[in-house]
């Protein structure tokens, strides 16, 4: 990889909460995602991921400090263009197919009809969905619909994909077809910033991670900087290290 020198997410003094006394809170919390990185986002359950991941979309809106995205504000609307989001939950229409779905989204993010047809069927090459693209989603098995939930983050080919757990529930050929694809993404110039409790995965995509707990930020260093720091073997095993064993459901 090139050397990364330019911010593509700045997170500056974010404070947020729920409410006064419950959920989860940030306090003066900073984090920088570089240009042309696979970022990992990890910690317990109830830690903080998708609070985080839904202040860096906009989705919610800080108390106080500023996240931006290659230097504007995350709520300005130029920001809409800059990222996609792969999110946990299916985020698509399952009464309509994947020519449908793809065709819906590529106009809600401003394309053209000639690049929504361009990218729809690059993308259902690319994601072995060419064969069903006319039968309704609802069909599907849940890999099928991960792989249109991530064609969908990506079709305006933004600068920064977020991927809130992008693999849950699908088979070992799925997931390494979707880590794989990813991989092509981010060398392609793509930010990748992801979340997940498959460790092993996470190590094989990501190159930096941080780490939170009770949104703290506890760690944030390449990969094998801190398997060293903490003279840990792997991910699993810093992560236990640094978060302890109690159960956190």
């Amino acid at each position: 990889m090139a050397e990364i020198t330019n911010p593509a997410i700045t997170i500056s003094n974010l404070s947020f909460h729920y409410t006064e006394n419950s959920g989860v809170y940030f306090n003066d919390f900073n984090l920088t995602v570089f240009e042309g990185e696979r970022f990992g986002l990890f910690g317990p359950n109830g830690a903080g991921k998708s609070t985080l991941i839904s202040l860096m979309t906009g989705l919610l809106k800080p108390v106080s400090g500023v996240v931006t995205l290659f230097n504007e504000d995350i709520h300005a609307k130029c920001t809409r263009k800059l990222f996609g989001f792969v999110p946990q939950d299916f985020s698509l229409y399952d009464e309509l197919s994947p020519i449908e779905n793809l065709q819906f989204f590529g106009a809600w993010a401003g394309l053209s009809k000639k690049e929504i047809t361009n990218r729809t069927t690059e993308l259902l090459d690319i994601l072995g969905l060419t064969d069903v693209k006319h039968k309704a989603v609802k069909t599907f098995s849940g890999g099928m619909k991960r792989r249109v939930n991530l064609a969908i983050g990506v079709i305006h080919q933004p600068r920064i994909l977020f991927l809130d757990e992008p693999t849950v529930g699908v088979d070992i050929q799925t997931r390494h077809a979707i880590i794989e694809y990813l991989k092509q993404l981010n060398k392609a110039g793509m930010t990748l910033v992801y979340t997940s409790h498959q460790l092993a995965e996470a190590e094989s995509l990501c190159n930096r991670i941080a780490l939170i707990d009770n949104g703290q930020l506890i760690a944030c260093n390449d990969i094998p900087d801190l398997l060293a720091s903490h003279h840990e073997e792997d991910l699993e095993s810093l992560f236990l290290h640094l978060t302890g064993k109690a159960f956190r459901d």
